[in-house]
This record gives C-alpha cells, sequence and structure tokens, in this order.
C-alpha cells in the first residue's frame, strides 16, 4: 500500500490528523482491497496509488464535514457499499458510529465483513441484502455513487430514523437529479469537496425528509 507519509499528507490537506492506530488500519484496509482485488474483482482500480487517492483519500473527505453535521454516536447504513467505501473509512476514523455496509454482491459484502474481523472493528459489519428488503432505522445513510438521488432517497426513506440525515457522495453537483427531487425530501447543502490527488469534481448531498 502507499506509504504512511502520503496517507498522513493527504488526510492534513483534509483537515484531518490521523492518530497512528487510524494511519496503520487505513494502510492495512487498502492493502486488503489490493490483495482481495486480484481474485474478488471488488473494484477497478489496481494500483496503490489510485486505491489512496480514488478510494481511501475520498472517503476520508466526508469524515470533516460529517463530524460537523453529525458529531455524536448513531447508526448508518451505507448503501452499495462495494469494497466498503466510504462506510469502512468513516468506521475506522468514527468509533461512535456504527456502520452497516450494505451490498447485493455477496462477495462484496463478504470483503467487508472480513476488513471488520481482520482489523479488529467491532462497530463495522457488511450485510449481503438488497436495500428494498432491509429492516430497521438508522440515523445516517450514505452512499457513494450508487443510484441516482430520487432513487436513492425513494429507496432508503424508510430506513431513515427520525431526524436522520442523508449523505450522499456524488461528481458533479447533479443538477438535474435535485431538479427531480420529491417535496418531501429537503436538501440543505451540496457541499463541494477537494480530494488531494484527485482532479475530479466530488461533492455531499446532505438532505433530510421535510418537517411535516
Amino acid at each position: 500500500m502507499s506509504s504512511d507519509r502520503e496517507l498522513r499528507d493527504g488526510a492534513a490537506a483534509l483537515g484531518l490528523r490521523l492518530s497512528d492506530q487510524q494511519c496503520e488500519l487505513l494502510s492495512a484496509y487498502g492493502a486488503l482491497i489490493m490483495k482481495w482485488n486480484r481474485v474478488y474483482n471488488l473494484t477497478a482500480l489496481r494500483d496503490p496509488a489510485t486505491v489512496l487517492t480514488h478510494h481511501l483519500l475520498d472517503s476520508l473527505s466526508v469524515i470533516g464535514p460529517l463530524g460537523r453535521e453529525w458529531p455524536g454516536s448513531a447508526a448508518l447504513l451505507d448503501v452499495g457499499a462495494g469494497a466498503g467505501l466510504p462506510g469502512a473509512v468513516i468506521a475506522i476514523m468514527r468509533e461512535d458510529i456504527t456502520v452497516t455496509c450494505l451490498d447485493a454482491v455477496a462477495k462484496k459484502a463478504a470483503f467487508v465483513q472480513q476488513v471488520a474481523v481482520e482489523l479488529g472493528l467491532p462497530n463495522l459489519r457488511g450485510l449481503h441484502a438488497r436495500v428494498e428488503s432491509l429492516m430497521g432505522s438508522f440515523e445516517l445513510i450514505s452512499s457513494r455513487a450508487f443510484a441516482s438521488l430520487p432513487d436513492f432517497f425513494d429507496g432508503t426513506k424508510g430506513l431513515l430514523a427520525p431526524g436522520g440525515l442523508w449523505l450522499a457522495m456524488k461528481g458533479k453537483t447533479p443538477v438535474e437529479e435535485l431538479a427531480r427531487l420529491p417535496a418531501e425530501i429537503e436538501v440543505f447543502h451540496v457541499e463541494q469537496l477537494q480530494v488531494p490527488g484527485l482532479h475530479a469534481d466530488r461533492c455531499i448531498v446532505w438532505a433530510r425528509k421535510q418537517a411535516a
């Protein structure tokens, strides 16, 4: 995996100071992605430098904003989590958040479960299911390039706890998708992100249910 220095420098550029343990866990997670990728094709990215920028730092870019919007403990559902992005990174950085990484592909959910075991993360689990079949209540629901915003919000609104928030990671500001949202969804902030080493538009769409 990429050097600890690159990881720390990238995190610092995002306003994050990694503890030694966080740095170790993130590096080990990146190494596990690389290792499993050879057999299971978890992600299209193959070399350590792009795993660092496109996965680890991209996911770390939500940590500061998340600390501002939700500083306390929570149950978080990461939908279409794939290899656990950003869910596993959130679990490493926020021990007070219990993260469920949901994916319809069994091998991806199994990988996240393996990450939880190997890295000793009691607040992380991988779950193989379709979001339509899921029951439960989560204060936070995240996704990273999972589906269009209308589909994401519609598919998960029954799982969002009262007062809960959606955190949708997107590339360019999805103007057309935002225009198609129903009145019951309140987008209260579209936050532009600058990911070190990633020369692409990134943003978080923050939303909640409209107060009745």
